[in-house]
């Protein structure tokens, strides 16, 4: 269900380009605008991974840094199918977890200290599966499509607020796509980035077998994460599975992520309790 919805909401993202292209400055204009995106996010798609883990301050280990954690690592991208990532520590008390990479070939999964002194092993091994859900999902590919239409569309909307759009009519259609397309399409790009963890949740939830230890390890991140907010980039936050802003992240719409109860209810059915 959650695949379909990101199949729609990219559908809908892109047609909102193609309307605001042709607002603006017609198939010209779309293609002009396009091209810059694609140039903007393709480099910061091959690396994003290495750009993320580098301002999480997160440190790469080895096997004897923490036997357990690589091999339930290692237990969990095996039953996916998938090859053994990169494993990432960051030092900071906040409980929580990340997965990057621009494919499963080049993954990479982060874990927070305070995750690991929070969690039981159990509840551990389902945040593990969510993060390989990520990857065997190519979700970060599925956000830098996303990103790069939004980026035009930014772009496309900036350029008419500038230089007016087309002169044929257009003018009142090119203000207008001007002033609403850009929310729209942030609007759009969080519901995307909602729809991939509920997704996530359940693919992870499956890959070990038990959607109670996520469910039990979500309310424990939730409540660690408002606890100890941690700073880091808007950019990047999406990637996380709790938001790691704490109380000082938005709600509703502008959200990345789903509203925590939504996503533990979920899992609650999959194990068969009743709503």
């Amino acid at each position: 269900m959650q695949n379909f919805k990101t199949v729609v909401l990219l559908a809908a993202i892109s047609g909102l380009l193609l309307l605001i292209g042709y607002g603006v400055g017609g198939l010209g204009g779309l293609i002009v605008a396009l091209g810059f995106a694609l140039l903007m996010n393709v480099s910061s798609y091959w690396f994003s991974a290495d750009i993320v883990l580098r301002t999480s301050g997160a440190q790469e280990i080895g096997y004897e840094d923490d036997p357990d954690l690589f091999r339930m690592i290692e237990q969990v991208a095996n039953g996916a199918g998938l090859p053994m990532p990169r494993v990432y520590i960051m030092d900071t008390p906040q409980p929580n977890a990340f997965a990057t990479g621009r494919s499963p070939k080049h993954a990479a999964v982060a874990v927070t200290t305070g995750i690991r002194q929070l969690l039981t092993d159990r509840e551990l091994r389902g945040v593990i599966g969510h993060e390989i859900a990520h990857v065997a999902n190519r979700d970060i590919l599925t956000s830098s499509v996303v990103a790069t239409v939004a980026s035009a569309i930014s772009f496309l909307s900036f350029f008419a607020l500038w230089f007016g759009g087309r002169r044929d009519g257009g003018g009142l259609l090119a203000l207008l796509a001007a002033l609403l397309a850009p929310i729209a399409a942030m609007l759009i790009q969080m519901a995307v980035s909602r729809s991939r963890e509920y997704q996530a949740d359940t693919d992870g939830a499956n890959y070990v077998s038990d959607p109670m230890a996520l469910a039990s390890a979500l309310a424990k991140l939730e409540q660690g994460a408002q606890m100890i907010p941690r700073e880091v980039s808007e950019s990047t936050a999406h990637l996380y599975i709790v938001n790691p802003l704490g109380g000082n992240s938005v709600s509703g719409l502008f959200s990345t992520h789903p509203p925590m109860e939504q996503r533990i209810e979920r899992l609650r059915r999959m194990a068969g309790y009743p709503q």
